[in-house]
């Protein structure tokens, strides 16, 4: 089982979703973020006084994977997410890490059938 984590546009939030549940991904963690790095920012106005904006909002999407549904997840996340058809900075990032354990809490059932985010 892996952890896989996209650091995305918040505008493409519901695209990447669309293509999750087109590969039969249904529960997946949706957080808000913010985020400093390439990008350095952003000039913005209010009320006539500009100001720099330093953290941008992102969105993070976190899904448990098995293995063997590792590879198409990434290519769907890595295709979806891209803005323009090159990509720019600020796209985000995808991040995989494994998972040792899983535990339901409600039913105390461990490993791959701890939920149904994992029986894919």
């Amino acid at each position: 089982m892996q952890l896989v984590t996209a650091i995305i546009q918040p505008t493409k939030l519901v695209v990447v979703r669309e293509a999750l549940q087109s590969l039969g991904i249904q529960h997946f963690t949706v957080l808000d973020a913010e985020g400093y790095a390439r990008q350095r920012g952003q000039t913005a106005t209010y009320r006539g006084v500009e100001y720099k904006v330093d953290l941008l909002r992102k969105v993070i999407i976190e899904i448990v994977v098995h293995d063997e549904a590792l590879e198409p997840v990434l290519g769907t996340l890595q295709k979806t997410a891209l803005t323009g058809s090159h990509g720019q900075i600020g796209d985000g990032k995808i991040l995989v890490l494994p998972i040792v354990d899983a535990i339901e809490i409600a039913s105390g059932n461990r490993g791959t059938n701890a939920s149904e985010v994992i029986k894919r």
